[in-house]
């Protein structure tokens, strides 16, 4: 498995867990909001970490750290992720994924052998925005084909959807929202933040969603759940 970066200690990237983050490298979207350019551009990519070094660590931290989150870059698209996720498994340790939604068939694969403990999904958007927005084809049915797994899985999950003004309306995150049903654990607006890294430095130029704005459109999309949360961070 490529790995690009390794995080020892986390507090806020699973949910009620202190937790390691292991970000792999590559990604098959190419989103012009996302800040991991260097996880998602092959030009951009330093020399892979070493997965058995990681692994060594993480030994050292068995009774001390709850879990692991495996990032990106999409760590779906690494052919290595199934048995990395079995060595985390084997050592105890709770696994989180994050993941864009687009391989239902290896989430399927992967849930199937009891190697996960949570999934955050990524919504881009409403399916129809889903090419502008990734800057590539996507097979929309895959997306609803993991949206219903996910919801479905019997494990702890969330939905999440980054918020950038210049690609997306209040009504189409609305759109993107009400994908998940109203019967989802937690669904939350990431608002987009300029880096400096950002994959289309264009948009660091454009008026961004204010944290009043954000408040708003948390309030829009709670009708549409309801009963379920919303969080707007």
């Amino acid at each position: 498995m490529r790995i690009g970066g390794f995080q020892k200690v986390s507090l806020i990237d699973y949910p009620g867990k202190v937790a390691a983050v292991v970000f792999t490298q590559g990604c098959n979207l190419r989103c012009p909001f996302c800040h991991n350019t260097e996880l998602v551009i092959p030009s951009c990519f330093q020399e892979p970490l070493s997965q058995e070094e990681i692994t060594s660590f993480l030994m050292t931290r068995v009774g001390k750290l709850q879990g692991v989150v495996v990032t990106g870059g999409e760590p779906t698209i690494q052919e290595g992720l199934e048995s990395f996720l079995r060595s985390l498994k084997t050592m105890g340790f709770s696994v989180k994924l994050d993941t864009n939604g687009t391989r239902p068939a290896v989430l399927r694969s992967l849930l199937g052998k009891n190697l996960l403990d949570f999934i955050a999904m990524d919504i881009k958007g409403p399916l129809h925005r889903y090419r502008d927005i990734t800057g590539v084809s996507v097979d929309t049915g895959r997306i609803l084909e993991s949206i219903h797994l996910i919801r479905n899985c019997g494990i702890e999950f969330q939905f999440r959807t980054t918020i950038v003004k210049p690609l997306l309306t209040s009504d189409e995150i609305n759109d993107a929202a009400s994908l998940v049903s109203e019967d989802i654990d937690h669904y939350k607006l990431q608002p987009f933040v300029p880096q400096d890294r950002v994959l289309d430095p264009r948009l660091l130029d454009k008026a961004h969603y204010t944290d009043e704005d954000v408040e708003r459109i948390a309030d829009q999309c709670r009708q549409i759940l309801r009963p379920a949360s919303v969080a707007a961070d």
